[in-house]
């Protein structure tokens, strides 16, 4: 057995494992990366290969995944999220149906514009999360409608995924569609999100509002504590100095890192530093409201995936597909190692990795379309951002409220790998085999 193939058949064991025992997957992902880097990872002696595997640690992510959550917890110590939620309730003038809608237009208008996709998601889920758990909206639907947002957006034109799958065609010498790529994704993301929508409570949602006050069931308004219902006092519903000082460090969370292309969690960490500093009583215990578990299992498996790329696996899973005789057969299979390996890795490393690989049945007399398949391509490796091994879908559970995060994490995770499996033939089906015909 080959070490590309022993190396997913590990990936598959861990799951399994982490299935059926109490075990952070992560946790298993970074024995699994360890065992098996030192053992066939090239390189003169152990040291050497231990120090390969820790180059595939995903430093950047980690820092995200801090910074964001710390930021966001100062933030809601102080009364600054639940601001924003009251302003946003008297936006839309108590309609609560529209909030996720609002989460959704958002964050695809700030993708489209050229923001990177998991920094928008940063700055909006912890948002969409304080409205869901205000106003006892599904946190699940919530999460997937500003995930589904983040991809609607993400293939304008002018976006990162845009340029990149834009670039990597061009510099192929194969025909693009931009603007196609671009209302696919948004249509699609679209689509999937009205579902998301209806199956976790968005029928109910339409027919609420709300005076700027969640709204609460009788029960629990009987068992409520005084400071609980009716209006919040004067003072919690307006604007102190430690809530200015955090709306002003989320505007310049916001800015550097979607103008200024700063690492979101960089910036997250010095805005939550210089209040910590600022309003030592607001920040106190806000480092234990870190997501760590959740760090520790993202990271645990791009860690490990990280392995795979340094093996050849991904590689090798290409170009075992470019063998494929037959074209249509070939390009649904690229569309589901596209969708398989980006659940868990970057997308934006899978799109300039895939489209080449696929050059050898684009090209040629029997070859597929080249604007259906990249198209294809790119949907089934961006709507998996869902999984919450994603960085996207890892956001969404860091920032979940923790007695939530074990449901939105399994609900990600069961969504994300049913995309993993309907996406690539949908888009298939839709994109590829019209052109066959």
């Amino acid at each position: 057995m080959s070490v590309e193939i022993v190396s997913i058949v590990v990936l598959a064991v861990i799951f399994l494992i982490a299935t059926v025992r109490p075990v952070n997957l992560g946790a298993l992902a970074i024995v699994a990366a360890f065992v098996l880097g030192v053992t066939a990872l090239p390189g003169a002696d152990p040291d050497e290969r231990t120090d390969a595997v820790l180059d595939g640690f995903p430093g950047e992510l980690f820092v995200i995944l801090v910074g964001v959550t710390y930021l966001f917890a100062i933030a809601t110590a102080n009364g600054t999220v639940d601001w924003l939620v009251q302003a946003a309730i008297r936006a839309v003038r108590g309609r609560v149906g529209l909030i996720p809608w609002i989460m959704f237009l958002v964050t695809a208008a700030l993708t489209a514009m050229g923001a990177v996709v998991p920094a928008s998601v940063a700055i909006i889920a912890p948002i969409g999360m304080g409205f869901a758990v205000r106003y006892r909206i599904n946190p699940l639907m919530m999460g997937l409608l500003i995930i589904n947002g983040a991809s609607a957006g993400g293939f304008s034109p002018i976006s990162i995924f845009g340029g990149i799958t834009n670039g990597v065609v061009e510099k192929a010498g194969l025909p693009g569609d931009p603007m196609l790529l671009f209302a696919a994704s948004f249509v699609v993301n679209l689509a999937i999100s009205v579902v998301a929508y209806f199956v976790w409570g968005g029928r109910e949602l339409l027919g609420r509002r709300d005076d700027g006050a969640a709204e609460r069931t009788p029960e629990e308004e009987e068992g409520a504590e005084p400071e609980e219902t009716g209006a919040e006092p004067e003072e919690a519903a307006g604007l102190d100095r430690n809530r200015i000082l955090t709306l002003v460090g989320l505007v310049a969370l916001a800015v550097t890192a979607l103008f200024f292309d700063l690492n979101v969690g960089l910036v997250a960490i010095t805005v939550a530093v210089v209040l910590a500093l600022l309003a030592p009583e607001a920040a106190k215990g806000a480092v234990g409201h870190v997501a760590w578990p959740t760090v520790l299992l993202v990271c645990g498996i791009v860690l490990y995936v990280g392995v795979m790329q340094t093996l050849g696996t991904i590689d090798w899973l290409g170009e075992e597909v470019a063998t494929v005789g037959a074209p249509l057969v070939a390009a649904l299979v690229i569309c589901f190692i596209g969708a398989s390996v980006s659940a868990f890795a970057s997308t934006t490393g899978i799109l300039g990795a895939l489209i080449p690989l696929a050059v050898p049945f684009l090209t040629g007399t029997n070859a597929v379309g080249a604007v259906g398949l990249i198209t294809a391509l790119a949907l089934s490796s961006s709507i998996v951002d869902s999984s919450p091994f994603s960085t996207s879908g890892a956001l969404t559970v860091a920032n979940t409220p923790e007695d939530r995060r074990e449901y939105v994490y399994r609900g990600l995770m069961r969504w994300g790998f049913g995309m993993v499996v309907i996406i690539p033939i949908v888009t298939w089906l839709i994109l590829v085999v019209p052109g066959r015909l």
